[in-house]
């Protein structure tokens, strides 16, 4: 609710508007709503309105205080009340055709004498040309309204001020009138448009968000459970071969998968607890940095895939952002998943991680000596992980390379340019 001052303004500096203005508004914008809804009901009482006051001036004889004649007949003034009022009720859309029609009677009131008062029911007719026809229509009319009166006053000269003047000043306020509604009514349409345009903006960024909210959780979640159910089914398939050998070993398989289950169950728990949880109370466990690469590499070597890490350069004083770092550690969980899965199984297996800091970019190259397993088609590189994998990268600039440079064994670099591109 907007506030107001003691000073009659709020806080955005605009003026309390005051009752009078706003009772008018709403009569207004009641008045504008049922000419919307019914225009022919609103036109029809218009019409019936003036054609009763005209036979009322006649009948009256209120006309005679005017009239340059006034023994003109009162059947021509009554024809000629009528022929101003009755076309009325098609002003709104034919107003031009109205004031040809109206034309003729014009020049026979000015010309007998007559000079009835609703001859001014000319001027309704020029405020709707004004409001809706282009300008040169406007001009057009106002030959059509002066020029009887025009003639009038040639042949009644003496009564020139009286024929003449009053229809001019009529036609000019008539036309500023209309040209001021219209100038209103299409800056509120632009401004409506305006409001239309921005909110169909404002939805489409919404579900460009929300597409984009659903491709970050299902990277997220592939990765998650796909690195770790790879992990699990190393452990299971190593403790099914050592449980006849050596239960110690399959024991300590069965420990691995339990404490790997439990990781993947915490993650997807953070995961989906953001989700369905208020931000206020929903559980928010850091995402992994390259701080917890040892960890990553303890659980892949747990499950049989011996792995090497080693780092060249300085890293840089000031940590780089904890976007980049996890986009790093999850390129590397899904590359040595990857080679769980499609590394052929082989007992001589291994892979190394290298992280090459360099003063504008981060290099991780992740290696493998695997061959791919007997009838597998080789990969071309666009399967989903590695999708995700350039998808996460390109968030920062970076790229990412696959491929079998040696024929044998699989490679996955990754190239991370330090800071943002400048814009």
């Amino acid at each position: 609710m907007t506030g107001y001052g003691d000073d009659g303004t709020d806080r955005a500096g605009t003026p309390r508007p005051s009752p009078l203005t706003g009772h008018i508004q709403r009569l207004l914008q009641r008045i504008r709503a049922a000419d919307r809804r019914r225009p022919a009901v609103w036109d029809g009482l218009l019409t019936t309105f003036w054609i009763l006051f005209a036979v009322l001036d006649v009948s009256s004889g209120g006309w005679r205080t005017v009239a340059v004649d006034p023994d003109v007949s009162p059947r021509l003034v009554l024809l000629l009340s009528a022929a101003f009022s009755a076309p009325l009720l098609w002003r709104r859309g034919h107003p031009l055709a109205v004031l040809l029609f109206m034309t003729p009677f014009a020049l026979v009131n000015v010309w007998t004498g007559a000079v009835i008062q609703a001859a001014f029911l000319q001027e309704i007719v020029v405020f709707n040309i004004a409001l809706r026809l282009p300008l040169r229509t406007l001009a057009l009319s106002g030959g059509v309204v002066l020029a009887p009166l025009a003639i009038g006053s040639a042949h009644f000269p003496a009564h020139w001020n009286q024929l003449f003047v009053p229809h001019l000043y009529a036609f000019v306020f008539a036309s500023l009138f209309g040209i001021v509604f219209r100038t209103r009514k299409e800056y509120t349409e632009a401004l409506v448009d305006r409001a239309d345009r921005l909110e169909l903006e404002r939805d489409q960024q919404a579900q460009l968000a929300a597409v984009a909210e659903r491709t970050r959780i299902a990277r997220e979640m592939h990765d998650i459970i796909g690195h770790n159910l790879s992990v699990i089914t190393g452990l299971a398939d190593g403790g099914a071969y050592a449980a006849a050998k050596s239960p110690e070993r399959a024991a300590q398989a069965l420990d691995a998968i339990g404490t790997t289950s439990r990781q993947a169950l915490a993650e997807l728990r953070r995961l989906l607890g953001v989700l369905r949880d208020p931000p206020e109370s929903a559980h928010r466990t850091p995402q992994p940095t390259l701080d917890d690469m040892d960890t990553l590499l303890t659980g892949v070597r747990t499950a049989g895939l011996p792995v090497r890490l080693s780092s060249h350069g300085t890293p840089p004083a000031v940590p780089t952002t904890a976007g980049r770092q996890l986009t790093v550690y999850r390129v590397v969980q899904e590359a040595l998943t990857n080679t769980l899965k499609h590394g052929g199984g082989h007992s001589a297996l291994a892979a190394e991680v290298t992280l090459t800091y360099r003063p504008n970019e981060l290099e991780a190259v992740i290696t493998d000596n695997g061959t791919p397993a007997p009838g597998a088609a080789a990969s071309d590189g666009t399967g989903q992980g590695i999708t995700g994998m350039r998808e996460r990268a390109s968030l920062y600039d970076g790229t990412v390379e696959t491929g079998r440079p040696t024929g044998t064994g699989w490679r996955v670099r990754l190239r991370l340019p330090l800071e943002d591109s400048p814009s």
